[in-house]
């Protein structure tokens, strides 16, 4: 089976293309004008505490404020990772947040309507293979991934990489794509994932709020990440630009891939 990719970059939109063996087989689209803000990272401003909904607003820098539930605040004493279904009691927000902090947040709804973006305290950093959660022990996979002895042997790598480098601080989450991925691959994902996160702490430390220290990837990177695989015979990208960004991209990624954990 022969694969290739076709990106076109326009000022309005950015479409990819994947076909196979001349047949189309998935499109993508993301417009300039409608690109969402999920999973961007900003340094926000807590302004206004809500005791009564158990949530609060924060400025992120945007048209309208953010809003942020109790539940949403990660504390020390929370168990983020803790996978239980339970019911958990949320705390009052007036003991997490007051009004004037500073505070490091995710997206995680777009803004509709009338109403802000979404929050969480929980970030998540998303590369190829894997999703980093700083400050997280746990370590997931996708339920996707059905064969127990592959879901061992990608939990016991990730586990065995993670103890290798004491000074990282977080969990993950094993994606479906990781399914057959090798050792180094993984590695090198971790890597990345690493060394993202840390850019991502010196530019929260040197920032004012509001501001945003982190913006996903574009599509056209995303495509490179997330749908490169060992079939895919050509990648063609009709800007100019855009290829050069990729080609820095890869460079990353191949040099994450070269080291150990």
């Amino acid at each position: 089976m022969s694969e290739e990719i076709l990106i076109n970059v326009t000022p309005v939109e950015t479409r990819v293309a994947l076909v196979e063996n001349g047949m189309l087989q998935e499109a993508y689209i993301e417009r300039t004008s409608r690109k969402g803000i999920v999973g961007n990272i900003y340094k926000g401003k807590v302004v206004r505490v809500l005791p009564g909904m158990e949530a609060a607003f924060v400025d992120i820098g945007l048209e309208r404020a953010a809003f942020i539930h109790a539940s949403d605040v990660v504390t020390g004493q929370q168990p983020a990772d803790d996978p239980g279904d339970g019911p958990k009691t949320v705390p009052d927000i007036r003991t997490l947040l007051r009004e004037g902090q500073s505070l490091v947040v995710q997206v995680t709804k777009d803004p509709i309507g009338t109403k802000g973006a979404r929050l969480t305290t929980q970030l998540s950093i998303p590369s190829r293979y894997l999703v980093f959660m700083p400050g997280v022990s746990h370590i997931g996979i996708s339920q996707r991934i059905e064969d127990d002895n592959e879901r061992a042997r990608l939990k016991g790598l990730i586990e065995e990489g993670s103890a290798k480098d004491t000074e990282v601080n977080g969990g993950y989450i094993i994606r479906t794509a990781a399914e057959a991925a090798s050792e180094q691959e993984l590695i090198g994902d971790m890597v990345y994932l690493h060394r993202l996160s840390q850019a991502i702490e010196d530019r929260i430390g040197k920032s004012q709020a509001p501001s945003v220290v982190y913006q996903d990837l574009p599509l056209f990177i995303r495509t490179i990440r997330d749908l490169i695989r060992p079939q895919t015979e050509k990648v063609r990208i009709d800007s100019k630009e855009s290829h050069r960004r990729v080609l820095e991209f890869v460079d990353e990624l191949v040099s994450a891939s070269s080291n150990q954990v």
